[in-house]
């Protein structure tokens, strides 16, 4: 008995024909979108300070014009976090649209994720697991939208609906998380941003599929995609999705405690990856609330510098404006000077460098006109070639997002059947004690940056594979060899790096110390690098504590995202066994 279960969507805004093509493909029993990444909270928050009635992905909505007819035709059950901050809205929408459309469609949602908010909080959401998911399609529920819940939680939710688990069936529930995951970022498991895009065919990676989970009552999955699709499944595209955004052994979460280091991949049949083994742990206590609040405000001017003296034109416009700014002076200030210019450059923009300048402040008028005025009132009176890329804006609120942890047991998880009767979400009725000396959550929301989750600890570091003897090295990119993948966790960001054959793992284990990592990538220098390690993935996850600063929506960094911050890793060289070459 497989119960086949597919993507449609990897963000907000992601392929908006991807509903079509999912429904329309190949064979399917639930059809699945992920419509809620942390800046997302966000975006949704200050819609709804405008319109109450907002608050969801009105995307999705517009989505389901077709695909609710679609997916009636095919008995496909549709099932998303698309709701937000406002899943019952959304709800309320879908009836008028059924309606409308003369479509029987029975329409469900989970709500209890949003708290109240302190402390200047936009939006606070509890990420809540399957459970209610599964509440509503036992009901009969043939689509079902959710506001903020994990997004494995859309998968372990129909599992649990179609094979039955209990709730401490730990080990099929891991197996659920694991598939979730991998399906989660849509076409990033079919070879969408994948590192070893050029050993294949490029016209394979042009428009790649969405993915599909044929998952088993004992908990594995195949990941595969609708026959005739472009992408590439294989043990490479899962790995580097596996690692996107985790971080240790343990994966906590509501359902259950997945252990990521007992996942086994096996390459199947073409497009055709096999998971399985997967371990399960008891969930913990607490559930992590993202907390969405506005930042501040923040502006930038990017200065073009063109031709010789770079370094000399870009301190005497710093100069400049920071002589400006020494009244009113924001309180952020950064400076970054990307060298793109080229010597005796045939066209212009290869002979420019990048200035760029980003203020920040709690109020708006110190990035404003203050900042504004004294950019433009230079345009004749700085280096010779004086232009930027774009005129200076007014100053633009930005958000902040940040995590903390309640106890199960506060969050009034509600599953909203179809015929309006609402079923409260028992928690689990078993989890871990507290790892010594980590703190215990207080009921009710705790302040920004408090207490950290209730989990057990990381096992043990596994056993590494023997070195290679000593031989005769290169020193080449990483990236000849490694493979890489990473992302961002409010502040923080990981780093998955994977190898293909056992012979690389035995150098990759040894070679890519965290002391390494901080010598490739100098901007680690002073943060935490946590290193976590996977051999049955052939893979070490590094992660980078506060190298994003106040998180995705603070633009912080260049890479606000880290998307690329393993491309960077990917590139730096090292010494590498010539036998591996």
């Amino acid at each position: 008995m497989v119960l086949r279960i597919g993507n449609a969507s990897g963000f907000y805004g992601d392929r908006f024909d991807a509903v079509r093509e999912m429904l329309t493909g190949g064979e399917l029993d639930v059809l699945t979108g992920d419509y809620l990444a942390e800046l997302t909270m966000l975006i949704l928050g200050r819609d709804q300070l405008k319109d109450p009635a907002a608050g969801y992905a009105k995307t999705f909505l517009r989505q389901m014009e077709e695909g609710l007819g679609l997916a009636h035709e095919r008995g496909v059950r549709v099932v998303a976090n698309a709701g937000g901050l406002n899943p019952a809205g959304l709800a309320d929408a879908l009836r008028g649209l059924a309606a409308k459309l003369g479509l029987p469609t029975r329409i469900a949602h989970v709500e209890g994720d949003r708290l109240p908010a302190v402390d200047g909080v936009l939006a606070a959401n509890a990420y809540l697991g399957g459970a209610g998911i599964a509440a509503c399609l036992a009901a009969g529920a043939d689509v079902v939208v959710t506001g903020r819940v994990t997004d494995a939680a859309l998968v372990t939710g129909p599992a649990q609906w179609h094979f039955g688990w209990g709730p401490e069936e730990y080990d099929r529930l891991a197996g659920a998380v694991v598939a979730g995951h991998v399906l989660e970022c849509g076409t990033q498991a079919t070879g969408g941003n994948y590192a070893f895009f050029r050993d294949h065919d490029p016209a394979v990676f042009r428009r790649p599929g969405f993915p599909v989970a044929e998952l088993h009552a004992d908990g594995s999955a195949v990941i595969t995609k609708h026959p005739g699709t472009g992408g590439l499944v294989d043990v490479g595209t899962v790995t580097a999705q596996l690692l996107y955004e985790t971080a240790g052994a343990r994966y906590p979460g509501p359902d259950v405690t997945a252990r990521l280091d007992t996942a086994r991949l096996t390459q199947v049949g073409p497009d055709r990856v096999r998971i399985d083994g997967v371990r399960g742990e008891a969930p913990p206590p607490t559930l992590k609330v993202g907390l969405s609040r506005l930042g501040g405000f923040r502006n930038e001017v990017v200065f073009v510098l063109t031709g010789l003296d770079i370094e000399a034109k870009a301190q005497l416009v710093r100069d400049q404006i920071e002589d400006a700014l020494a009244t009113a002076r924001p309180r952020e200030v950064r400076w970054e000077l990307a060298r793109t210019d080229r010597p005796d450059a045939s066209t212009e923009e290869t002979a420019s460098a990048l200035l760029r300048l980003v203020v920040r402040d709690p109020g708006p008028e110190a990035v404003g006109r203050a900042l504004t005025g004294a950019a433009i009132e230079l345009a004749l009176a700085s280096y010779p070639g004086f232009h930027v890329t774009a005129p200076p804006g007014r100053g633009a609120p930005y958000g902040v997002f940040e995590t903390a942890y309640v106890p199960a047991s506060e969050v009034p998880h509600t599953a909203v059947l179809p015929d309006g009767t609402r079923v409260p979400v028992p928690v689990p009725a078993h989890t871990p004690e507290p790892a010594p000396g980590l703190p215990v959550p207080v009921p009710g929301l705790p302040a920004p940056g408090l207490p950290a989750p209730v989990t057990t600890p990381e096992p043990p570091t596994p056993e590494l594979p023997d070195p290679l003897p000593e031989g005769p090295v290169r020193r080449v990119p990483l990236g000849r060899l490694a493979g890489a993948r990473s992302g961002d966790k409010g502040g923080d960001a990981n780093i998955g790096v994977w190898v293909r054959t056992d012979e690389e793992w035995r150098w990759l284990a040894h070679a890519l110390t965290v002391d390494k990592v901080r010598e490739l990538l100098p901007e680690t220098a002073g943060l935490a690098v946590t290193r976590h390690v996977l051999p049955r993935l052939r893979a070490l996850n590094f992660t980078v504590a506060g190298i994003l600063g106040e998180g995705v929506a603070s633009q912080a960094r260049f890479d606000p995202q880290a998307k690329a911050l393993g491309e960077w890793l990917r590139s730096r060289e090292l010494d590498v066994p010539e036998e591996l070459l």
